[in-house]
C-alpha cells in the first residue's frame, strides 16, 4: 500500500481530489447518522459516495473512478477518521487483511500504525480514552500452526488440512506411521475396541498384517458378511469398523495401505471419511424454546437456530445410522445417539418446554435434553430469558449439564457443537471438561449485526449487555477445534464488507479491553459447510402426491379470500401475480423497505400482489420496542399509500409444514419469492422457496450472493435501491409474458440448485469428515493447544465472570 499511497501524493491531480474527497465528506455530515455527526468518522459506503459524486461533478473520465491511484485507494479504505490534525485511514488492500496509515492533515506525511494506535485513537472518539487498557492479542497461539496463504482458500480447512497432512507423510513417513497405528489403536466405544488390538503392537507391524488382511480378504466373496470374516481377522489384529463385507474392509484397508505408501490427499480424506469414530453427538442450544408439540419454534430472535438444530439433529441421526451400518458395527450393537442440549424452562406456558427429556420426532434415537438454570431469582430464571441476558447462568448451567448429558449418553460425547454466542460458550466448557472435539456455529454474530456496537457498548449495555456476549464469542472461536460457516462470506465479506468473524480482528471495548488481534482469518479450522432444507417439508410444487389437498386450499383461502382480524388488506384482484415475503418483523428483515419500495412504483401493483407473512400484524403484540416501531411503520405505510386492495398482511405464526406449503401455494399462480433483507448472513428461507420452485429475489448483501448467481438460479437485488430492485422484477414479469416458459426455467434451475449444493445429506458428510479430521489433527497437537485454551480461560474468568456478574445482580432485583 506505501507504493499506491506515494503514487496519490506524488500527482497534484489525486492528492487535490483526496483532498476533495475529505472536505465534502465534512460538509456531508449533516446527512449521516446522529452519533457520527460532527465527528468525523467515515465508513467506507460514505467515502465512495463522495469520491463518486467528485467525479462526476469534476467530469472525471471513468478509469479515475475505477483504476487510478486514488480510486484505487479509495476502494480500499473502509474507516477514514480526522483527528485534530491527523487523518486516519483504515484500509482493507485485500480480503482478509488491514492495514492502518496516519496522514497529517495536509496528507504530505503518511505513516504506518499499530492496531493498538488506532484503537486508541477510536477510544478517543467516543471520549472514553484510557491509557494502559488491558489488551488481548491471539496471534501468538497460531504463529506454529498451518497457515491458508490464498484468501480464496478461506473456508476450506478440512481441504487445506489434507494437503498439508499428507505433505507431512511424505516428509517423514516412520513418524506418521507409528502416529497412525496410535491413533488407530485407540479407537474404542464403550471399551470396545474398533479398530485394532494387541496382536498389533506398531506401526511396522501394521503395515505387514494390513497387507496379510488384504490378501485374505481377497480370498473372500466382496458381499459376504464382516461377521463371517471376523475370527480371522481378529486373529490378524483387526477388529470390526472397517467395513460391513469382506469387500468393503478390503477397500478400507487398501485406502490405509495406498495412503502409507503413496500419501495424497485424496487418499487420506477418503480413509478418514470411513473412519468409525462418531456415535454420539450433543447440540448446545440454551435459550430457544425447542420443542415439538403444542410450542411456536424458539422465540423470534431464534426461530432460525431451533429449525436448523432439529433438522441438523435429525440428519446427523440419519448420516451415523449409515455409516455404523457401512464399518459393520451393527453386529456390536452400537447405535448413533444425539442430544440437543438446551435448558428446561418452568413457567412454559403451555408447551412441553419443561419435560427434562423429549424424543425428536422423526428419530430412533434423538433426544432434547432439558436442564434448568439453577434458581437464583425464580421471577427470573423460571421464565424464558433473552439470549441477551442469559450470560450469568451459562456456567452454572455448563456444570449441572455436564452430569445429565453423561448419564444420558452412557459417557462422553464425541462432538459438541455449540449454537450462537451462549451455545459455545457452554460447548467450549463442556468440551474443555470432557475432553471433546468442539465445533463452533455462530449463525450470526451480533458484533457487526450492530453498527458501532463495541465503540457505545457501555450506552448499549443496559439493554444488549454486549460486553459479555462480545467476550463469549472471542473466546469460544478461539477454543473450538472446528468453526462452520454458512457462507464464505460469513468469514471475510467481500472486497466491500468486512466478514462477520474477521470484526472480531481488531476492535476496542472502550475503558474495558483492547484486542488486538481477536481471530486468525487464515487459519484451517475454518469451513464453509453449509445446511440443507427438510425436504419432506420444503419440495417442489409439482410433487403433488406428497402435497396435503387441505392445507393447500386453507391457505389458499387465508391469503387470498379470508378475512379475519389477523389479516390486513383485501385485494382487489386476486389473480394478480402474487410477490410474497415471509419474514419476521425486524429492522434487518426490512419489510417497510419492501413495502416502500411496492408502494412507490405503480407498474409493479399494477402487474402484482404483495403478500406478506410475518408472525405478528398489531403493535400490542411485540415483544420489543424496536418490533413495535416496525409494525407501526409498515400500518402508516399502507394507510398512506393507500395499499389495502394490492397488500395482504397475513399476522400468524404458520407451523413449520404450512410455511412449506405456502410457497407452493404461491409458486402454483406463477407467484415469485422476495427476500428485501439489509442483511442476511445465510438465508434459509432463500432456499425454502427456491426448492419449492419459487423464482427468488434475494438481497445482494451477505450470503444469498452465494447461493445465488444472478439471472440463472434467480436474482440478486440492492434492497436499498427501489429503482433498481423494480427495474429487476419488471424485467422478469416482462420475460414471462414474451415466454410463458421462463418462469418454469427459473423456478427449475433454483429448485436443481438446491438439489445440487445444499441438502443436509452434503452438510452431514462434511461435518463428520471435519469432526474426525480435527479430532485427528488435535491427537497430535494436543499439547500446542493447551496454551491457548488456559489463555481463554483466563478471559472466561477475569472478564467474562465479572460482567456476566453485572446482568445477575440486575435479575436479583427484579420482581416479575
Amino acid at each position: 500500500m506505501y507504493q499506491l499511497i506515494q503514487s496519490v501524493l506524488h500527482d497534484r491531480e489525486e492528492t487535490r481530489a483526496l483532498h476533495q474527497v475529505i472536505a465534502a465528506l465534512i460538509a456531508a455530515e449533516d446527512g449521516v447518522t446522529e452519533q457520527m455527526s460532527a465527528r468525523h468518522y467515515f465508513l467506507h459506503n460514505d467515502i465512495l459516495r463522495c469520491f463518486e459524486a467528485g467525479c462526476q461533478q469534476q467530469q472525471k473520465p471513468a478509469h479515475f473512478y475505477h483504476s487510478s491511484a486514488i480510486g484505487r485507494l479509495i476502494h480500499c479504505t473502509h474507516e477514514l477518521i480526522l483527528e485534530g490534525d491527523d487523518v486516519w485511514f483504515v484500509l482493507r488492500p485485500w480480503i482478509g487483511s488491514q492495514q492502518i496509515w496516519r496522514f497529517d492533515r495536509d496528507l504530505t506525511t503518511p505513516t504506518l500504525m499499530t492496531p493498538s494506535a488506532l484503537l486508541d485513537a477510536r477510544d478517543r472518539w467516543v471520549g472514553r480514552y484510557q491509557p494502559n487498557l488491558v489488551e488481548l492479542d491471539l496471534s501468538s497461539f497460531y504463529k506454529n500452526e498451518p497457515s491458508i496463504s490464498d484468501p480464496r482458500s478461506i473456508g476450506q480447512g478440512v481441504a487445506f488440512l489434507n494437503r498439508y497432512l499428507a505433505h507431512q507423510v511424505s516428509d517423514n513417513p516412520q513418524y506418521w506411521l507409528q502416529t497412525t497405528y496410535d491413533v488407530l489403536s485407540h479407537q474404542v466405544c464403550d471399551g470396545i475396541p474398533l479398530m485394532l488390538n494387541d496382536r498389533i503392537q506398531s506401526g511396522e507391524e501394521l503395515v505387514q498384517q494390513v497387507k496379510a488382511a488384504i490378501k485374505f480378504l481377497g480370498t473372500r466373496s466382496r458381499h459376504e458378511a464382516y461377521e463371517l470374516s471376523h475370527p480371522e481377522m481378529q486373529a490378524l489384529g483387526f477388529e470390526p469398523g472397517w467395513g460391513n463385507s469382506a469387500g468393503r474392509a478390503q477397500e478400507t484397508l487398501e485406502l490405509l495401505d495406498y495412503f502409507i505408501t503413496t500419501p495424497e490427499p485424496a487418499i487420506l480424506e477418503a480413509f478418514v471419511a470411513r473412519f468409525p469414530s462418531v456415535f454420539r453427538v450433543t447440540l448446545v442450544s440454551i435459550h430457544g424454546w425447542i420443542g415439538q408439540q403444542n410450542v411456536v419454534l424458539g422465540r423470534p430472535e431464534t426461530l432460525g437456530q431451533v429449525v436448523y438444530v432439529l433438522e441438523q439433529a435429525r440428519a446427523l441421526e440419519k448420516a451415523l445410522h449409515e455409516e455404523i451400518r457401512l464399518a459393520g458395527l451393527e453386529f456390536l450393537g452400537i447405535q448413533p445417539h444425539i442430544v440437543i442440549l438446551t435448558r428446561l424452562i418452568p413457567n412454559c406456558e403451555g408447551t412441553q418446554c419443561e419435560l427434562p427429556v423429549e424424543q425428536v420426532d422423526g428419530t430412533q434415537n434423538a433426544w432434547i435434553l432439558r436442564v434448568p438454570f439453577r434458581e437464583f431469582n425464580p421471577k427470573v430464571t423460571e421464565n424464558w430469558i433473552s439470549k441477551f441476558e442469559i450470560a450469568p447462568y451459562l456456567e452454572p448451567f455448563a456444570i449441572d449439564a455436564e452430569a445429565a448429558l453423561v448419564k444420558h449418553l452412557g459417557g462422553r460425547p464425541n462432538l459438541i457443537i455449540g449454537n450462537y454466542s451462549d451455545g459455545n460458550l457452554v460447548a467450549f466448557l463442556l468440551s474443555r471438561r470432557l475432553n471433546v472435539t468442539h465445533c463452533n456455529i455462530a449463525h450470526v454474530l451480533e458484533k457487526p449485526k450492530h453498527l458501532f456496537s463495541n465503540l457505545y457498548w457501555h450506552e448499549l449495555e443496559p439493554q444488549y449487555h454486549f460486553s459479555s456476549q462480545f467476550t463469549a464469542d472471542l473466546i469460544s472461536m478461539n477454543a473450538a477445534d472446528f468453526v462452520v460457516t454458512s457462507s464464505y462470506q460469513e468469514i471475510v465479506g467481500t472486497p466491500d464488507t468486512l466478514g462477520q468473524y474477521e470484526s472480531y480482528k481488531h476492535f476496542t471495548m472502550p475503558g474495558l479491553y483492547h484486542v488486538l488481534d481477536g481471530v486468525d482469518l487464515f487459519s484451517p479450522k475454518f469451513n464453509r459447510i453449509p445446511p440443507g432444507v427438510d425436504e419432506a417439508v420444503f419440495f417442489p410444487y409439482s410433487d403433488k402426491q406428497k402435497r396435503s389437498n387441505e392445507s393447500g386450499i386453507w391457505l389458499n383461502e387465508l391469503v387470498f379470500v379470508q378475512e379475519e382480524e389477523r389479516i390486513l388488506g383485501k385485494l382487489d384482484d386476486p389473480t394478480k401475480r402474487p410477490i410474497l415475503s415471509l419474514a419476521p418483523i425486524t429492522v434487518s428483515k426490512n419489510l417497510t423497505g419492501l413495502v416502500q419500495c411496492f408502494a412507490e412504483h405503480p407498474e409493479l401493483q399494477a402487474r402484482c400482489n404483495l403478500i406478506l407473512v410475518t408472525n405478528k400484524l398489531q403493535v400490542d403484540e411485540a415483544a420489543s420496542a424496536e418490533e413495535a416501531e416496525q409494525i407501526q411503520k409498515l400500518h402508516g405505510l399502507i394507510e398512506r399509500h393507500q395499499l389495502h386492495g394490492k397488500i395482504r398482511w397475513v399476522g400468524i405464526r404458520l407451523s413449520v409444514r404450512d410455511m412449506g406449503e405456502m410457497y407452493r401455494v404461491i409458486a402454483d399462480r406463477r407467484g415469485i419469492f422476495i427476500h428485501f433483507a439489509l442483511f442476511e448472513a445465510f438465508g434459509r428461507t432463500i432456499l425454502e422457496a427456491m426448492v419449492s420452485g419459487l423464482p427468488t429475489f434475494a438481497t445482494e448483501f451477505g450470503g444469498p450472493a452465494e447461493i445465488i448467481e444472478d439471472d440463472k438460479y434467480g436474482f440478486l437485488i440492492n434492497p436499498t435501491n427501489y429503482s433498481d430492485a423494480t427495474r429487476k422484477m419488471i424485467e422478469f414479469l416482462d420475460r414471462c409474458d414474451a415466454d410463458p416458459s421462463y418462469w418454469q426455467e427459473v423456478s427449475d434451475r433454483g429448485i436443481q440448485r438446491v438439489h445440487d449444493d445444499y441438502t443436509w445429506q452434503l452438510h452431514t458428510k462434511q461435518l463428520l469428515l471435519s469432526t474426525k479430521l480435527y479430532s485427528f489433527w488435535n491427537y497430535l497437537h494436543r499439547n500446542d493447544r493447551e496454551s491457548l485454551l488456559r489463555y481463554l480461560e483466563l478471559i472466561f474468568h477475569l472478564i467474562f465472570k465479572p460482567r456476566a456478574a453485572t446482568i445477575l445482580e440486575n435479575h436479583m432485583s427484579r420482581e416479575r
